[in-house]
């Protein structure tokens, strides 16, 4: 099995924040394109650690999270089975993490069923 370890503090910026690139450079957009998707794909398990940050807000997490469900990049069920976050500092970000990744996925596939 192969697994990849992001931290991101580390590997992105220990001040992830924004949603968009007119957000600043270290933004959701650019960690889930450049990061987080690729190494998904090409791994069977993607453990993120948020351990290191100075916080992360909202924008941040759901554009990078729950954007890959509502861009459709990858299901929440294929999330579930390969990605695996990590926080000792702040274990809440986890579940909040998960909260983005489900509306997500529901609202794509309210759009998929027309509603």
């Amino acid at each position: 099995m192969k697994t990849k370890q992001l931290n991101v503090a580390l590997d992105f910026s220990p001040e992830p924040a924004g949603r968009y690139p007119e957000d600043g450079p270290f933004n959701g957009q650019r960690f889930r394109e450049e990061l987080l998707v690729p190494a998904l794909v090409d791994n069977d398990e993607v453990c993120v650690n948020f351990d290191g940050t100075e916080g992360y807000g909202s924008s941040f997490l759901n554009e990078a999270f729950g954007g890959i469900t509502r861009l459709e990049l990858l299901s929440e069920h294929t999330l579930r089975e390969k990605l695996r976050i990590v926080s000792e500092e702040d274990p809440s970000v986890i579940d909040e993490i998960w909260q983005y990744i489900g509306e997500a996925a529901g609202m794509s596939q309210l759009r998929r069923s027309g509603k």
